[in-house]
């Protein structure tokens, strides 16, 4: 089977294309190499003359006033002089409704496009899309990556971007994909109930991960503990990073000679990676209701993970022991869950055997990349 990969988010479609290959499949993944995450990809369309230095003053007056991006709109070209390339697959599969990142007319243009020269159509749910967006909104008590708005509308400006979705122009990207497109599959439990009622829905699959790639070591902890917060400046408040904070200050007061705390911003995810391998214990984010990929990934590592795991999760997968720890938005409740583990240091090491058999038998690589064959040739 040949297969189109459109867009990169957090490494997903890098690892379902490592699966899909392993059995015996052609894939091609396009996207952006996303800045500071630098993903891998066999065609990158990311912009680049507009991204000098010397541009970035006159961008940001421009899209100031006309509220337009060069660099889009480059991204969009770039990808436009790929298209010879990216015809006559089995299967197109796009990360999410705006794959392409380009200015929204020319994204539905280019979608259309790929439309026209391919077999079967595919989107993943995963991020932000209309539907999710929309549910979030009609149900703000929902834990979700809104909730700061919704408790601060103050931070509008780092939340200012997904209200894209709701324009007209981006409404028609979404009405497209409902009415062309074969299948609208959900990554993680934040995206299920979202999208559910979509008539092309096709259900929930799991994040793949390489686990081959991940090499487990068991936990030792000869002196202090290590935590590490990771920030991202753009999505500070999306991801709870402030709760985070403070309760690391309490904890760093409480366990001066017990803890030592790693935090970093904003850093390419190679060296981030690097920088957590040494860490215990990772802060990921409070927000959610299941694990992001940075978050399983660290799982995979036999890392205590500090994110989403509510009820829709430990259902699912009839969770009976910790395989993380499911954070909220509750600084109280973070240092009293960080205290029982840096004060129980056998929990912290029998989390992370039972995280890393969790990824083995639920997120493998190779058997999500099944699961998804299975939904593509339904």
């Amino acid at each position: 089977m040949r297969i189109l990969l459109v867009g990169e988010y957090s490494l997903l479609h890098n690892s379902l294309k490592e699966g899909l290959l392993e059995l015996g499949h052609e894939v091609t993944l396009i996207g952006i190499t996303n800045g500071f995450k630098c993903y891998p990809v066999d065609y990158d369309f990311e912009a680049k003359f507009f991204k000098k230095k010397i541009f970035t003053i006159p961008r940001k007056i421009i899209y100031r006033i006309f509220k337009f991006d060069f660099a889009s709109l480059e991204a969009g070209m770039r990808f436009y002089f790929f298209l010879p390339k990216l015809k006559d697959f089995d299967i197109v599969q796009f990360v999410n409704e705006a794959s392409i990142k380009t200015t929204q007319k020319f994204e539905l243009y280019l979608m259309n496009r790929i439309y026209k020269t391919n077999k079967k159509f595919y989107m993943l749910s995963t991020g932000i899309d209309y539907s999710t967006l929309k549910f979030y909104i009609e149900n703000k008590s929902k834990k979700s990556i809104l909730q700061p708005y919704f408790k601060n509308p103050k931070q509008y400006k780092e939340f200012k971007p997904f209200y894209a979705y709701f324009t007209k122009n981006h409404i028609k990207i979404h009405n497209f994909i409902k009415e062309k497109f074969n299948g609208i599959i959900a990554t993680d439990f934040d995206y299920v109930e979202a999208n559910k009622s979509n008539t092309n829905y096709s259900g929930f699959i799991p994040c793949p991960i390489n686990t081959k790639k991940l090499t487990f070591k068991e936990l030792v902890i000869e002196n202090k503990i290590i935590i590490f917060l990771g920030i991202n400046k753009w999505s500070y408040n999306q991801k709870g990073i402030p709760y985070f904070e403070k309760a690391l200050e309490i904890i760093k007061e409480k366990y001066p000679h017990k803890v030592e705390v790693i935090t970093v911003n904003t850093i390419p995810y190679p060296v981030y990676i690097e920088l957590y391998n040494k860490a215990h214990i990772l802060l990921d984010q409070l927000h959610s209701c299941d694990q992001g990929y940075n978050a399983l990934e660290a799982m995979a590592k036999g890392k205590v993970v500090f994110t989403g795991a509510e009820s829709e999760f430990t259902e699912y997968y009839n969770i009976t022991e910790r395989v993380c720890v499911n954070a909220i938005s509750d600084v109280d409740y973070l240092v009293k869950e960080l205290s029982f583990l840096i004060e129980n240091p056998e929990e912290i090491i029998a989390i992370g055997k039972r995280a890393r058999a969790f990824i083995e038998k639920e997120h493998d690589y190779v058997k999500i990349a099944k699961r998804y064959l299975e939904v593509w040739k339904s």
